[in-house]
């Protein structure tokens, strides 16, 4: 299934054929000066689990509107001890939403903000209890929000975080147990029996 096409993302080819969708803003230019080549970024080496806590995923999400399950989402980080500045993350990553969506299609969001008050790099995951609308680029509402943040020097891992999310999500099967999610746990060991793999 090709991903949805969009003007404002660059689409990276992985070495298996697979697609992984880059927000230009990643800064790939000083990174990655050969366009389309995501292996420069060893993408199957990263291990969501080794930033996301238990304690960092929520389903459902209380909140029901963009807004609010950003909100949401950066709190957990934040009482989790992954964020020491929660005010200035939501800030980076309400500055980066405004710029453009983060709405990648089919189902998914990656909103994601970069700030000192962020110690290396860090995960949250929601799953609203019904589809938020994201102004996505395929125009569906999103059923899976990942929220990543990091220190501004971490670019070349949060370009590592984003290809890895983008090939878990590629599975059809596993985009649908995800969607289904009824608990935090249950959300938690779906990643952690992928990522075992």
């Amino acid at each position: 299934m090709p991903p949805p096409q969009s003007p404002v993302y660059t689409r990276f080819t992985l070495s298996d054929g697979r697609f992984s969708l880059v927000p230009p803003d990643f800064g790939l230019s000083s990174i990655a000066p050969t366009a389309g080549r995501l292996s420069l970024f060893n993408a199957s080496a990263m291990n969501l689990l080794d930033i996301l806590k238990p304690e960092c995923i929520k389903a459902p999400l209380t909140s029901a509107d963009k807004n609010g399950a950003i909100d949401e989402l950066v709190d957990l980080l934040a009482a989790s001890g992954k964020v020491k500045d929660a005010p200035a993350l939501k800030d980076a990553v309400w500055t980066r939403e405004q710029t453009r969506t983060t709405g990648i299609g089919y189902g998914l969001a990656i909103p994601h903000g970069k700030c000192t008050g962020v110690d290396g790099l860090a995960m949250a995951i929601g799953r609203p209890a019904i589809p938020i609308d994201f102004a996505s680029i395929d125009g569906q509402p999103v059923k899976l929000i990942i929220l990543l943040a990091s220190a501004p020097d971490r670019t070349s891992d949060h370009i590592q975080a984003l290809a890895r999310v983008s090939r878990l999500m590629n599975s059809a099967d596993f985009r649908e147990q995800v969607f289904s999610a009824s608990s935090d746990a249950e959300l938690y060991e779906l990643l952690k029996s992928q990522e075992s793999r």
